[in-house]
């Protein structure tokens, strides 16, 4: 088959939570397995429509990397610190946590500091790596410690640690907690941006094929100058994201007085280098996907309203060592908008004792999928360590207030 020939037929790849995945999904994730490049993928319960592949699927390429199968929001990330402090001071103290988000977090497309954040990742060398980076350094100093909008968030709760783990170093027993879920800003968006519209120029051929939003499925060859380039600025993004969440964790332990105890971290919309059991070296696309290596501790958020986990991988080779990113949406945001009722919302939320901080009804807990349904979907990729319920929960505002 010629490399820029797509196949007549998808190959073959597993579907956990079939039941839970919506036919656009299967038609987007098939796309992307007629790609001459592809060699393997696997979509995640809490699959969803989004640009290109589904959001909650995993791609395996050879030879070349997809900027839309990592995604817009490169390395969008969850970071979670448990404190050596009961959960009950969120009772007890309520006020001074609700102000404490309000005063050292900032949400939303425009949002900086001044002064700016320090951190060493803006010493990076690589910012000078190419001319695009270069004109994007001030911008992502400014936006340094800050959150996006939509389903971005900075929330304490209560951690129950279940199950004994060496590498998180918690014993069982309840935790305050600090959980965040945010990318690479403004940083990662015109990287994504501007490799996508290389790679859709690159082949014609996905257009010649039907269009649509197959264009978004234009892959950069790894041995090609744009390829490079690439894969330098995703893992520059990568890491800037990991930043962004330990200056908002920094930011907000020192306000609160809190000292921490055991902190678990790992990202999604991003790609790996991997070998395939048959020893083939591929780049596993994780678009909202989490790392589920045998071992590897990840977490996934539940909703504003619902509980998140903390999980270990079980390695299972047929999802590419990956796992869900959260519980997935089943309505878009206009049908929510549409649907949800303030007032449902707040008595959902009010029922199970979370203040909310901002926040619009399209990311109201009943948009999205029941977060016990996908983890069950999964027994078989992760096994739970701990979990964890929001309290208090800061969010960008509505974004028809806005």
């Amino acid at each position: 088959m010629s490399k820029r020939e797509l196949r007549d037929a998808p190959l073959p790849y597993r579907i956990w939570g079939e039941q839970y995945i919506d036919e656009g999904s299967r038609r987007q994730m098939d796309n992307a397995m007629r790609l001459p490049i592809s060699v393997a993928g696997a979509l995640m319960p809490d699959a969803h429509v989004g640009y290109g592949v589904p959001i909650g699927s995993v791609l395996a390429t050879e030879g070349a990397v997809i900027p839309y199968a990592v995604g817009v929001d490169i390395a969008c990330r969850m970071r979670l610190t448990a404190f050596d402090m009961s959960p009950i001071a969120l009772d007890q103290q309520k006020g001074k946590f609700e102000k404490v988000l309000q005063n050292t977090t900032r949400f939303g497309a425009g949002a900086e500091w001044n002064p700016r954040q320090d951190d060493e990742i803006m010493d990076d060398p690589d910012w000078e790596a190419t001319g695009l980076l270069r004109s994007l350094k001030d911008k992502a100093h400014r936006q340094l410690g800050t959150s996006g909008s939509g389903n971005h968030f900075v929330e304490f709760g209560a951690l129950e640690i279940v199950a004994e783990d060496d590498a998180l170093g918690l014993a069982p027993g309840q935790y305050l907690a600090l959980l965040s879920h945010s990318g690479s800003r403004g940083t990662g968006y015109q990287i994504a941006d501007y490799y996508s519209r290389i790679a859709r120029n690159l082949h014609p051929e996905l257009k010649e094929a039907g269009g649509g939003d197959l264009l978004n499925l234009g892959w950069l060859d790894m041995d090609s100058e744009a390829g490079q380039e690439y894969w330098v600025s995703m893992n520059l993004a990568g890491r800037y994201a990991s930043a962004n969440h330990r200056v908002i964790h920094r930011n907000v332990a020192k306000a609160a007085g809190l000292k921490p105890a055991a902190v678990v971290e790992n990202h999604h919309n991003f790609a790996w280098i991997e070998t395939l059991p048959d020893g083939r070296q591929v780049y596993v696309h994780r678009k909202g996907a989490t790392p589920a290596a045998k071992g590897a501790l990840g977490v996934i958020p539940g909703t504003m309203g619902d509980p998140g986990y903390v999980v270990r991988g079980l390695g299972n080779l047929t999802s590419l060592n990956s796992a869900s990113h959260g519980a997935g949406r089943q309505m878009s945001r206009n049908e929510a908008f549409k649907s949800i009722t303030k007032t449902e919302r707040d008595r959902y939320l009010r029922e199970r004792g979370v203040t909310l901080l901002g926040g619009g009804l399209d990311e109201a807990p009943q948009a999205y999928k029941n977060i016990n349904e996908v983890m069950s979907a999964q027994s078989d990729l992760v096994e739970i360590v701990g979990r964890f319920r929001p309290r208090v929960v800061m969010m960008t505002d509505d974004p028809r207030d806005i």
